[in-house]
């Protein structure tokens, strides 16, 4: 090791070990349980936070219920939590909402509403939306196309 490379190791060991520990909040803690599988865990942690208006906990939850994680697989409650993200401008609640309303899980198909919903998450830089639309705008009518356009330029977040 050079000795440039040890005083920048040195350099960054120092200012590390004068930070502050970060304490984990109950949804940082509920990411930890999501993550080795201990859904129960999350879930109980994830809800209050969801029910409270936090879109990343509303986000986790859809999640949960679309891929039948902790809880029996529900599309219908999957759609709900997505879209109270999805209103308050979480691009991925909006993207997976989007899929929802193209493939008719938990809410009726309707392209129209798909097409906005990707249509605001790419707004929001999420290019995997940005293929999902372009794919779906492919078996819509130009008039279906400007419908979800006028609605996506007139959607306000909550």
């Amino acid at each position: 090791m050079t000795c440039v490379l040890k005083s920048v190791v040195t350099a960054i060991i120092v200012v590390l070990s004068f930070s502050a520990p970060v304490a984990a909040g109950p949804f940082e803690e509920a990411g930890v349980a999501y993550n080795r599988a201990d859904y129960a865990t999350a879930l109980r942690l994830y809800r209050p936070l969801a029910d409270q208006g936090n879109g990343n906990a509303q986000f986790s939850l859809g999640t949960m219920y679309a891929e039948g994680r902790g809880v029996a697989q529900d599309y219908v409650e999957a759609a709900k939590w997505y879209r109270l993200a999805a209103d308050q401008g979480h691009a991925k609640a909006q993207s997976n909402l989007g899929i929802m309303y193209d493939n008719g899980r938990g809410v009726a198909r309707d392209e129209v509403l798909a097409h906005m919903w990707f249509s605001l998450s790419v707004a929001q830089g999420n290019q995997e939306a940005a293929r999902d639309r372009d794919i779906l705008a492919r078996r819509m009518t130009p008039a279906q196309i400007a419908q979800a356009q006028k609605l996506a330029r007139e959607w306000k977040p909550n």
